[in-house]
């Protein structure tokens, strides 16, 4: 094979789907993570690399198109689903965009997020337009479910309509350090989800070390999962940037040994759009530039989306607009 026919190949692997691989307990055997080192690295994150003016507003920008746009409440309504739907196609007022230089631009959200119940409302306000809807399923959040039921509503949700899964990993494999359990948990997860991609949340906040967030994360692609995924937002500690460090250098050693690309997706506590650089700045750094496009990395967040608007109205005429301008109804 030439040099030319091989790089061609390469780029196809890792443009395709990760098909998963066996599980291989020797590579989580082999994993370590000094905590202390990753805490240190993750401060620098924020500190070494500045974005500022013009190129802030681009990253915020590409922020927007990465996030998946999210209302998991308890009283969510189809009115609100609605309403959030239409966020979604105009996350920016078109005379922001033309401030921006950017009205002759599309932007939309990465993904609206829901629950199950509310995927057909999502799916028929979303008619149209390429913005996938992402239903939380198995038992969402806790994932305590009966394994039968998980499955079952993986399944009505891709038949809805839903193109994407995010579902809940059962928390109980990684602190018993179960692996073949969690392994054959996400697979099954990944069979019934068919074409829909597969998000599989860790719920890092109850996981008790860095390592097994690692080894969690690494099981997780071995079985075929499209993206790892840090909370569920209903931990009392969700996303931080140690665990997105670790987790990404997971997913980086998983694509070097495998040639498979996997996407990063942050979650619970991301809304700002301070936060929002933070996380960018460690995909580019860790991962490289294709990990700051929508199908390698997104942001889950309800209230990212109006912080955002409102950071760029302040960058094209030096004053904020009022926060309830841009807050979701």
């Amino acid at each position: 094979m030439t040099l030319a026919k091989l790089a061609h190949a390469e780029r196809e692997a890792a443009q395709a789907r990760n098909p998963g691989c066996a599980l291989h307990l020797d590579w989580l055997a082999e994993i370590r993570v000094n905590r202390a080192a990753a805490e240190r690295r993750a401060a620098t994150v924020t500190t070494r690399r500045s974005v500022k003016g013009a190129a802030q507003a681009a990253w915020l920008v590409k922020a927007l198109t990465c996030t998946d746009l999210t209302t998991l409440n308890s009283d969510d309504t189809p009115g609100r689903v609605r309403r959030l739907c239409s966020k979604a196609r105009r996350p920016l007022d078109p005379a922001l965009l033309d401030a921006l230089g950017l009205g002759d631009r599309s932007i939309q959200v990465g993904a609206v997020c829901v629950y199950h119940a509310m995927v057909p409302t999502a799916v028929a306000a979303l008619e149209g337009t390429s913005i996938p809807v992402a239903a939380v399923a198995a038992g969402f959040p806790h994932g305590l479910s009966p394994m039968r039921a998980r499955r079952a509503e993986v399944e009505e949700s891709v038949a809805a309509g839903a193109s994407e899964i995010d579902i809940v990993i059962s928390r109980q494999h990684v602190l018993r350090r179960d692996w073949q359990a969690l392994y054959e948990e996400v697979a099954a997860f990944r069979e019934v989800c068919g074409p829909a991609h597969l998000k599989a949340i860790l719920g890092t906040g109850d996981l008790k070390t860095l390592r097994d967030v690692a080894r969690a994360s690494l099981v997780a692609m071995m079985a075929g999962a499209d993206f790892v995924k840090t909370s569920t937002g209903k931990e009392a500690v969700n996303a931080t940037l140690p665990v997105a460090l670790v987790m990404a250098r997971t997913v980086r050693a998983y694509a070097e040994a495998t040639g498979y690309r996997v996407g990063f997706k942050p979650a619970g506590g991301i809304s700002t759009a301070k936060d929002a650089l933070a996380y960018q700045t460690l995909m580019r750094e860790e991962l490289g530039r294709p990990w700051l496009e929508p199908d390698l990395f997104r942001i889950g967040a309800s209230g990212l989306v109006g912080d955002i608007e409102r950071q760029l109205t302040h960058f094209t005429t030096g004053a904020y607009a009022a926060g309830h301008r841009h807050a979701l109804a």
